[in-house]
């Protein structure tokens, strides 16, 4: 890790480094601040009108001050000033204005315009050393700052992306562990999770779906999906590795793990003492996405919209990838079989427009399920 650039370090100028631009249509006025300022250790460009002024300020070493007189023909200071400030390369250059008025109102003007200074004529060598000099060290108090946000903002970045890497391994080691209570669904995390991802990419500009699936959502959402069958490591071996159909009350019992799953999330987000988003989504996944557009699924008999819209893209995800997978009471179906029966299930057992949606984008389900197929 590196460190950020220290706040505290004295505010030296070497002024022999310093690069100052001066501008004056009078060459006797150039001549006296050039050299007042040459003896005081600076390197100086002249220029001797606006606009040589403008191409001096953007030509490389930039000038760390430019001391610019007011009153000159053709573009006056205030017009060099108006383009330097709208210039991003100049906008934060300390401007020290430079004329014979001594109207408090022209000082004002200036100093309203943009100008960092203002030095009446004639020159006064100490006030001009004590200005120049005040101006460098508040520009590099100011690029000291902009350099140590600027790393701030660097490590905030880096330490919410690792903060985020570690949360996407910890989900997928929860889930992994879920799915090591049945060894038979292989792959099944990494399907589901590529399904529901294309699901809301499909339907992220749908008006039904659209304030809901931001692109921080859909993120969150991807995230969230492999824990929709945490509560798995709840339900007994007996029954959830049994080589055959489920009797009544073997089936009551393999239906609680969609609350299990939810109620151990809960118990975490509880434990993290501040809500956090991906696990508000994983919450509605785990419990709810066993439900049918219709109100009869479980555990809840929710229908239509009752239903969280990321359960509802879960729902279609899980069931289109149970059929086409391996169990141990039943074989994989054809990938079009599994698109007809996900295809009748439209507006009974899924939501229509999920539905439309995956079926208009079967192909590319298809290319997710042969790419993470069980061996």
């Amino acid at each position: 890790m590196g460190y950020p650039p220290s706040l505290s370090e004295p505010l030296a100028v070497a002024t022999s480094t310093a690069t100052l631009l001066i501008v004056d249509d009078m060459p006797e006025n150039l001549a006296v601040l050039g050299g007042l300022l040459r003896d005081a250790g600076y390197q100086v460009r002249a220029a001797n009108s606006g606009q040589t002024a403008l191409r001096y300020a953007a030509q490389e070493p930039r000038p760390a001050v430019i001391l610019l007189d007011v009153m000159m023909p053709g573009m006056d200071g205030y017009a060099v000033l108006e383009r330097l400030r709208a210039d991003p390369a100049t906008h934060d250059t300390p401007v020290i204005l430079l004329t014979a008025l001594a109207d408090v109102a022209d000082e004002q003007y200036g100093l309203a315009q943009g100008a960092a200074d203002y030095i009446t004529k004639p020159y006064q060598p100490p006030i001009v050393l004590a200005r120049v000099k005040t101006q460098l060290e508040l520009r590099r108090a100011h690029d000291c700052l902009k350099d140590h946000n600027a790393f701030l903002e660097t490590e905030i970045a880096r330490r919410m992306a690792e903060n985020e890497h570690i949360q996407a391994v910890s989900i997928l080691a929860l889930a992994n562990l879920a799915e090591t209570r049945d060894p038979e669904t292989g792959n099944h995390i990494l399907r589901t999770q590529s399904y529901v991802r294309l699901l809301a990419e499909r339907l992220r500009q749908h008006p039904r779906f659209a304030a809901f699936l931001s692109g921080r959502n859909i993120e969150l959402l991807t995230r969230s999906a492999p824990l929709h069958d945490i509560g798995k490591v709840g339900i007994p071996d007996n029954i959830l590795l049994k080589p055959g159909s489920l009797n009544i009350d073997e089936w009551r019992i393999m239906k609680t793990h969609a609350k299990l799953g939810s109620d151990a999330i809960e118990r975490a987000e509880g434990a993290s003492g501040d809500p956090l988003p991906f696990l508000m989504l994983a919450k509605e996944i785990a419990h709810w996405h066993h439900e049918k557009w219709d109100g009869s699924g479980y555990p809840d008999g929710l229908a239509g919209e009752a239903i969280p819209p990321a359960a509802r893209l879960m729902a279609l995800a899980d069931v289109f990838d149970a059929l086409i997978s391996w169990r141990v009471y039943k074989k994989p179906l054809p990938f079009d079989e599994a698109r007809d029966i996900i295809a009748a299930g439209r507006g009974t057992h899924f939501d229509p427009d999920v539905t439309d949606a995956f079926l208009a984008g079967f192909d590319a389900f298809v290319t997710i399920a042969e790419r993470h197929a069980d061996a």
